[in-house]
């Protein structure tokens, strides 16, 4: 039976040239290709894949958040991520957001092929050096807080950060305060430079 993938990515002609090469793999079959955010969701709707395949930029650096609702609304549905550089703090952020697989975009296709199968499976598919042991105790940030701190490190304000992530500024504000506690900052520019500091962001 025939590995079912979704393949979601910001350029067309690039999506379908990479549909023909995975369609030439025995036991995989892309059965459908998502180009907008607002697309990717009705499409594994749609489609019923086996496995996602997201690219990093995806949708305009919104890959984890799609990964995150995938797997909420179709946990049947794994998800693989390709990403620019493969580092421990982006592997802990995607599989933190639901992905299994994570392949690095220099990568080579067996390497791809290999990580497809194993989220198919239901495997976590990473390169094991990159697995950090997880960051226990009240210093452990959400997805949100390091979304968050990311923005903030980029000079966001707190009204631009809660227009970016479609939250209300007073949350936006309860998300920074707690950073701040579990890492110690002076304020939140201070826990950015921390999570900067440990490679959370």
């Amino acid at each position: 039976m025939s590995i079912r993938v979704v393949v979601a990515g910001d350029h067309q002609l690039v999506l379908e040239a990479f549909a023909e090469t995975l369609n030439g793999t025995d036991g995989l079959e892309v059965v459908g290709l998502a180009t907008t955010f607002e697309a990717v969701l009705p499409t594994v709707e749609r489609c019923r894949p086996t496995v996602l395949l997201l690219g990093e930029s995806t949708m305009g650096g919104k890959a984890l958040r799609i990964a995150t609702d995938v797997r909420s609304h179709h946990p049947g549905c794994g998800v693989a991520l390709m990403v620019g550089t493969a580092t421990p703090a982006v592997v802990d952020r995607a599989v933190a957001a639901g992905a299994l697989g994570i392949v690095p975009k220099n990568g080579r296709l067996p390497q791809l092929i290999t990580t497809l199968i194993g989220v198919a499976g239901g495997c976590l598919t990473v390169d094991p050096a990159l697995i950090r042991p997880p960051v226990t105790g009240d210093t452990s940030l959400s997805i949100r807080e390091l979304d968050v701190l990311r923005l903030t490190a980029g000079g966001a304000t707190v009204k631009e950060i809660a227009g970016e992530l479609y939250l209300a500024s007073g949350t936006v504000r309860n998300l920074t305060s707690a950073a701040i506690k579990k890492l110690g900052g002076r304020n939140r520019f201070d826990a950015a430079r921390i999570a900067v500091e440990q490679g959370w962001l």
